[in-house]
């Protein structure tokens, strides 16, 4: 007998290329993913994936098997929807907090045809780069990049693998030259911004010698995100933000990244709850549709 979530896990599997980001993505632990697909290899009578040390991709099996998967899955999401329409409406005021450059340039839109779909909802959206305070502020829900240092608070994932990106427009590097390593980055122009009155002047890197940190510097500074993303869309200099912040900049060749993209600082982007009362059915479904928004997103890049 197939289990539908072990279809779950083995879809977010073959999506993501490794069962721990698909473990990450559906909030269990990787060992139960690794379960749960050797569970329905068994049930299945196949491998569905090739595994070595270093790596795993789906077998012959598992391509032509992964379509119907989708499509179970999907049947059953489309089930669910019609039953829960008539008995569950998303409505009332949602109160959302999001970085800057996020939730003006790649949110805000998803938002607008969020609540298109839902008219009867109403949302109150903060948009800043200073971390809300979820006991304090009246806020359901913030949007935010990094891991969570309050053990207290409750998150759900968005984009699980986002990392930093160390970028520059085509201008800037014709005139300067490209950094060819993080050392590099002390004889550039580096436009850092500000968050909860601390200057973002040490960027971390993940290199294949190991993890290193640099101190840089450069002659603009801002508390918003968004205006360092468009100094550096000027030619002004460097800037090292999260990739699903310049994603389209860099599709469109307005940026262009300057080290290897495994190098890049992670930033996880997640919405996180004071209590786990705050997860609502419309922020369950606010979290859905994110979801998929930048899985689409980021696999166009």
């Amino acid at each position: 007998m197939v289990r539908l979530d072990d279809l779950q896990i083995f879809v977010r599997a073959a999506e993501t290329g490794s069962f721990s980001a698909a473990a990450r993505e559906l909030d269990i632990a990787p060992a139960q993913a690794s379960a749960a697909l050797q569970r329905l290899e068994r049930a299945l009578g196949v491998r569905l994936f090739v595994r070595s040390t270093r790596r795993m991709r789906l077998s012959e099996d598992g391509e032509r098997y992964l379509p119907h998967a989708r499509a179970a899955l999907s049947a059953l999401a489309s089930g669910e929807q019609v039953l829960s329409e008539g008995r569950e409406e998303i409505a009332g005021v949602l109160k959302i907090s999001a970085p800057s450059d996020l939730g003006r340039n790649v949110l805000l839109p998803w938002l607008d045809a969020f609540q298109a779909r839902h008219p009867r909802l109403t949302l109150q959206l903060r948009i800043s780069d200073r971390m809300a305070d979820l006991f304090r502020q009246p806020v359901d829900v913030a949007i935010r990049y990094g891991v969570l240092e309050d053990s207290s608070l409750v998150s759900l994932a968005l984009a699980p693998d986002n990392r930093r990106v160390v970028c520059a427009a085509p201008a800037y590097l014709a005139r300067m030259g490209a950094p060819g390593v993080p050392a590099d980055l002390g004889k550039h122009n580096c436009l850092c911004y500000v968050m909860d009155d601390h200057v973002h002047d040490r960027w971390s890197f993940e290199l294949p010698s190991g993890a290193c940190s640099v101190r840089v510097g450069g002659d603009r500074i801002s508390d918003d995100a968004d205006v360092v993303r468009r100094w550096a869309l000027a030619g002004a200099g460097l800037i090292y933000k999260s990739r699903v912040d310049v994603i389209r900049d860099l599709n469109a060749g307005r940026l262009v990244e300057v080290f290897p993209s495994t190098w890049g600082q992670r930033a996880p982007l997640q919405m996180v709850f004071a209590h786990r009362a705050s997860l609502t059915t419309s922020v369950q479904h606010l979290r859905d549709f994110l979801a998929a928004q930048l899985r689409e997103l980021i696999a166009i890049s």
